[in-house]
Parts: C-alpha cells; structure tokens; sequence
C-alpha cells in the first residue's frame, strides 16, 4: 500500500475509533490513597486490546498511574494506523503502536516519539507470542509456500508484513508475491477457516485461539526474524508536556515490572479486555515486557522496510526512540 493511503486510511480509521473507550477495562482515576480523581491530570492512551499491551492495564489496576498523579483512561482501536493520527489530533496524549508503523509515521513527517518500551518476542522459535496460521490442508507448510498466497494482518504496511517478508525471502522465495490484506486479529481465525485468505499473522490469544481450532503454524515470525525483536512501544507527540511524560514514563516502567515479573496478574487482566476464556488464557504465550528497548532489532527492522519500500530513508533514532 503506498504511504500516502496509508496515512488517508488512518485518518479516517481514527475519526470512526476516536473515544470508543473499552468500557469493561480496570477504569482509571478512582480514589485512592495519591488522591481523589479531582486531583488527578486526565491522560488518555490508545491501544489495541491484545496480549501485548497487558501491562498498561495491569499497571491501571495496581495503581501505579495514579500514584503518578494521572487519571487513566484506556481506549481502544484495532490498530496503531488509528491510533497514531488520534495522538496527532490530540484525542489521546500516548499511544500504542508496532515500531514500524512508528518508524513510517515520523517518515512522513509527524513529530512524534517512542517514549517507552512496550512489548517484544519472546525470542522462542517453536512457540512465540505472533505467528502465521494457515489450515492443514492449505498446502503452506514452510515460508516459502506463501509466496503468492493471501496473507491477512490487522494492519498493512506494518512490523507484521515486513517481518513475513522478511523471513519468506530468507529461505529463497519471493516475498513480493504475497497478496497482504487487512483484517482485525479478532476475524483472522474465521478468515483462514473460511478461505477468505489463505493464512493470517496473528498475535495472543489469537494464536491459541487458532491452535485450538486446529489450524497450523507457518513461521512464529516475529521470532524467526530477530529473536530480540521489539515489537510496539508507547508513544507520544515530541512536544508533550515534560512534566507529564516524565509522569507517564514512570508509571509504564512500573508497569512492565509487575506485568513481566506476574503472568498470572496478566493473564487475569486480559480476560477483562479480550474476552477470551480462562481456559484458553491458560494456554497462551506471553510476550515480554522489557523495559529498556532493543536498538539493533529496531535498526534491523528499518533497514528491511527501506529495502521493501515501506521507508524512504533510515529513522533518525536520536529523535524518535526513548
């Protein structure tokens, strides 16, 4: 997809998303010992409800926000192409979104700035935390059968596509005759199962979820193409307030903490978010939740989407990571 529509898109994503908060989310800005909500500064972060961003809900129900003094609130938006441009107009303060698409936003353009980590691989080759599925009997049993397939992500032109390609042009076939599409994570399963697209990448609990329905894995690809990769960050515009990014960072530290060091606190919060059955959260594999972010991956990241034409040129980091 050119950038140019793929920014049109968002656009228009955003103002159909903008507000749409979870409602059945841990709500922030309760009283509490920091405080009433009358003394809290209201903050709203965008994000997509799946496994990856756990941690901000988890750090919403320990606290750890409030104690920074900030009234949470958690919107929700199927991915970071609606959620960019809604930090860009100032509907939300932070946001969640993949790298890449971060990397693409500030390629054209926009002032904006990874402001802390968010989600990365678990590294784990045989059982990561996003990954390709397909049906048994689709005939994709490798990578490099999906040259020339249909293959669904909940975005285009993101870390999803790049990272497929990426890791189909290793084994020597031809990435460029894969037909990427758009659909939500929440779809993708009943996609595959209805052959409205051959395989679908998807992320937790997704991946269980699609197990379970008996479709198979291709690649885990996130792992299979940097077994350190960064996958999402939170971000902000460049020009927000210090005070309250200061505040923000504080808190999301605090937050990635708890979630990585307490799968089972994780595990519980999600089934407040994603619907999904605590049989099936049992199951699932969990990112990590690191604090400190991976600058080579994210390098590795660029270079392959300047080579697939998703960049014009490489980031300048100084600027754009935390």
């Amino acid at each position: 997809m050119k950038k140019a529509a793929f920014f049109a898109v968002a656009a228009i994503s955003a103002l159909a998303l903008s507000g749409c908060t979870d409602s059945d989310a841990p709500a922030g800005g309760t009283d509490s010992d920091s405080g009433s909500s009358a003394d809290l500064t209201p903050v709203a972060v965008g994000v997509i409800p799946i496994a990856d961003t756990a941690a901000l809900y988890v750090g919403d129900s320990e606290g750890f926000f409030e104690d920074e003094g900030l009234d949470l609130t958690i919107e929700t938006a199927t991915g970071g192409a609606a959620i960019v441009p809604a930090v860009v107009s100032g509907d939300y303060q932070f946001g969640f979104s993949n790298t890449l698409s971060l990397m693409v936003a500030a390629d054209q353009g926009l002032d904006i700035q990874m402001v802390s980590s968010a989600v990365s691989t678990t590294g784990d080759t045989e059982k990561d935390m996003g990954a390709v599925i397909t049906k048994p009997d689709s005939g994709i049993s490798s990578p490099a059968d999906l040259a020339g397939k249909t293959v669904s992500s909940n975005s285009v032109g993101n870390i999803n596509d790049t990272a497929v390609r990426t890791v189909v042009d290793e084994t020597g076939a031809d990435s460029s005759t894969i037909d990427f599409v758009e659909v939500p994570f929440p779809d993708a399963v009943a996609a595959v199962e209805n052959d409205q697209v051959d395989a679908a990448f998807v992320v937790e609990p997704f991946v269980t979820t699609a197990i379970e329905a008996g479709l198979e894995v291709v690649t885990y690809a996130y792992a299979d193409f940097d077994t350190n990769l960064d996958i999402a960050a939170y971000f902000s515009m460049s020009d927000v307030d210090p005070d309250l990014l200061e505040k923000f960072q504080t808190a999301m530290t605090k937050s990635l903490e708890f979630a990585d060091a307490n799968p089972d606190t994780v595990r519980e919060i999600m089934a407040t978010y994603t619907k999904t059955d605590p049989e099936t959260l049992a199951k699932i594999t969990l990112p990590k939740y690191p604090t400190e972010m991976d600058k080579p991956s994210i390098e590795k990241l660029a270079a392959q989407a300047e080579s697939y034409g998703v960049l014009s040129a490489e980031p300048d980091f100084d600027s754009l990571l935390p």
